[in-house]
């Protein structure tokens, strides 16, 4: 059955908007609430008409309303018009009437490689929610998708929200600077030169309101691991932070060693919170123990060497930040001249702040001369940067204006997206970076999961 569902039109004057968009999305089974955030904003060169195709069903009833209540907003509302189908055949649908031509894929993981794969065979192009893959053999498929999209010369492209936080960007201007971070150690497996960490919540607010997540979401056959999940953000962080734009051959630069998983703890009110559901699904009893507690494979990490510097990446998951916390990303560079870190703990205000430490014995009034001019560089681009003295590091100020917020982060991964469509074509160090994250976050669930072996 094929329906239309018209979203109202409020308060946007279509002069803003380009005459001919040369841009027509398509959404294929929206399961996660990333899918909504790509139309938060308005493109010029995107079609305000949305294809979007899926099963009935609460994940694409989400979808609609989110994308409903960016275009009833008070402040700067989008006008999107979403066209639905609902068949059982959806997939099928979208191929044969490409009603778009970029298509947007962000929900159940299992599925989501075989989506890929389907979509770049029909001749579109796709922007993925990450993760691309969770499993080895979906690592393989992907690679032979990849080819696939070179010989069709579709744009096959995943989303990278985390490269557009602030400090992040900053860490990794810093990191190249010899004058004041040097070169990278070499490290070793129990001392990293490279180590990153996030924690994520299940229970959180998104766009303003609770964040219901489907049930799917809490199993890992289906979501991924931790480490293949959104581990891939802090995987795809190390490449493009300590080699930027440089081409990452995961047949020979990566080399994972090690890898472990551990679960997450819910009591069945904490999921009826999450979910909505009053039980655990069938799929989900066997993570349910005798306490019907249900154990969640959300946290992970792996060891590994990218081009020789030994690197750590953890993922962690819990229920709901205590008040006054969030989600949070800590990272740490260790150089020859100084390390470089991202702190997000109380010292912070739980607010992730860059800090410039001295390493190398360099005398202090030295050392303040050189990250002073460090930073004055960084203000050409970003105005305002400033930098101050905490102690026995440094302390990167960073302008509120920069802190857009995570949701922000998606019209910026659709912006780049969009550059590279007009250009016809992605870096070759973007798609080489791409396949090297997923060989790696797939090898580590291969190593930390006896059903990956």
């Amino acid at each position: 059955m094929k329906k239309s569902f018209s979203l109202l039109v409020t308060g946007v004057a279509m002069s803003t908007f380009a005459a001919d968009p040369t841009v027509r999305l398509i959404t294929l089974d929206p399961g996660h609430f990333h899918a909504g955030l790509v139309q938060k904003e308005m493109y010029p060169q995107v079609s305000p008409v949305v294809h979007v195709y899926a099963p009935a069903g609460p994940d694409v009833t989400a979808h609609l309303q989110r994308i409903d209540g960016f275009n009833t907003r008070a402040d700067s509302p989008t006008h999107w018009e979403e066209k639905v189908f609902t068949g059982p055949d959806f997939l099928d649908r979208m191929c044969q009437e490409k009603a778009g031509n970029v298509v947007v894929i962000s929900g159940n993981n299992r599925q989501k490689t075989e989506y890929i794969e389907k979509a770049v065979a029909a001749g579109l192009n796709v922007l993925a929610d990450k993760p691309m893959a969770i499993t080895p053999e979906g690592f393989t498929q992907l690679q032979k998708t990849f080819r696939l999209a070179e010989r069709k010369k579709v744009l096959l492209y995943d989303i990278m929200t985390e490269r557009y936080e602030i400090t992040i960007a900053l860490q990794r201007e810093l990191a190249q600077m010899p004058e004041v971070f040097g070169n990278f150690v070499t490290g070793t497996p129990e001392n990293p030169a490279v180590v990153m960490e996030s924690v994520h919540h299940f229970f959180k607010q998104v766009a303003g309101k609770p964040l219901i997540r489907p049930a799917w979401f809490f199993d890992a056959t289906q979501q991924g691991e931790a480490i293949p999940d959104v581990g891939t953000h802090l995987v795809d962080l190390v490449q493009w932070q300590c080699f930027p734009d440089q081409t990452i051959d995961w047949r020979k630069d990566i080399k994972v060693a090690s890898a472990r998983s551990w679960p997450t703890k819910l009591t069945l009110a904490q999921f009826k919170q999450a979910t909505g559901l009053a039980e655990y699904p069938d799929f989900l009893k066997k993570d349910v123990g005798p306490d019907n507690i249900l154990n969640v494979p959300q946290n992970g990490e792996v060891n590994y060497t990218i081009r020789g510097i030994h690197a750590k990446v953890i993922a962690r998951w819990n229920f709901e930040a205590p008040p006054g916390t969030k989600d949070s990303h800590n990272a740490w560079f260790r150089g020859t001249r100084a390390n470089l870190a991202i702190k997000q703990g109380p010292e912070q205000n739980y607010n992730p702040t860059l800090c410039i430490k001295n390493v190398a014995g360099t005398p202090a009034a030295d050392f303040e001369k050189v990250v002073r001019a460090a930073v004055a560089k960084l203000d050409v681009t970003w105005p305002g940067i400033e930098v101050k003295s905490a102690g026995d590091y440094w302390e990167v100020v960073v302008p509120e204006k920069y802190n857009v917020g995570h949701e922000a982060h998606f019209a910026q991964v659709t912006q780049k997206y969009l550059r590279y469509l007009a250009d016809g074509k992605i870096p070759a160090w973007e798609t080489a970076g791409i396949l090297a994250k997923y060989y790696t976050t797939t090898e580590a669930f291969r190593l930390a999961s006896p059903k990956g072996k």
